[in-house]
């Protein structure tokens, strides 16, 4: 079966997509991978943080209401409200920082706009011809089975303790995977309860059938250090994976 890997550098990190299928390596295949990370490119420009001409950025500075914003970042802010409800607050994009609320949704805009920019794909290569897709971007994964002739996509979840070892493998044909976690880039999540950096694990990995809500439970889970009663709730289509500063693990359920 062809396969191919298209790599790019967007939102400050390797963004791979890889596709098994009939054309893998033609010319109307890589249109559709070009309109992908192009829809990737716009979003890292409305919502970084560390762009100053972002909208995120100027909403931050004060310039520029939400109200005001467009229909999509308006979407944004939504979607991390319900987000903050379904977490009981574990999850918030208006965080403390240097003795003010601070604006910022990074926390769930990468899923998003990697789930986003991912079903256009598969909407694109669904009137080709028949493909599996798998976009990885940082520690979330989105895959996509549309044949049946294929194996199903093995996910390596990383040992925060030890990055040249593994904690274990997902076989995958359609969902996702998200990691949240301090190996890469330190304790970087914050506790939106009190602004200060979360050490209660060194990381959590959800598994679930949408990118968007596996990254935000991942990170909010990490925030709070596993203490989700609301998880209760997730446990019909997602698992967890906690990994505490000993390096030992949980899983939930």
């Amino acid at each position: 079966m062809p396969r191919r890997a298209f790599v790019e550098q967007i939102m400050g990190l390797p963004i791979s997509l890889h596709l098994r299928g009939p054309e893998a390596t033609g010319s109307a295949v890589e249109h559709a991978v070009r309109t992908a990370f192009s829809r990737l490119r716009s979003d890292d420009a409305e919502f970084s943080t560390y762009r100053n001409d972002s909208a995120v950025s100027r909403i931050q500075r004060g310039e520029l209401a939400v109200a005001d914003a467009s229909p999509r970042l308006r979407q944004v802010v939504a979607l991390c409200e319900d987000a903050s409800a379904r977490t009981d607050g574990a999850f918030s994009a208006w965080l403390p920082a240097e003795g003010v609320i601070r604006f910022d949704p990074s926390g769930l805009v990468k899923g998003w706009a990697v789930e986003e920019a991912f079903e256009s794909l598969v909407r694109d290569l669904a009137e080709l011809d028949r493909y599996d897709a798998l976009l990885s971007a940082g520690g979330d994964v989105v895959v996509s089975c549309s044949r049946t002739d294929t194996p199903d996509w093995t996910i390596a979840v990383e040992d925060p303790t030890d990055r040249g070892r593994l904690l274990t493998s997902v076989p995958l044909r359609a969902g996702a995977v998200a990691t949240s976690g301090t190996a890469a880039r330190g304790a970087h999540v914050l506790d939106p309860s009190s602004g200060h950096p979360a050490t209660g694990l060194l990381s959590a990995t959800v598994i679930g059938p949408s990118l968007t809500w596996a990254d935000v439970y991942a990170t909010a889970l990490l925030a709070r250090g596993g203490d989700a009663p609301w998880f209760d709730a997730l446990r019909a289509d997602h698992l967890a994976l906690l990994v505490r500063p000993d390096g030992t693990t949980v899983r939930l359920p």
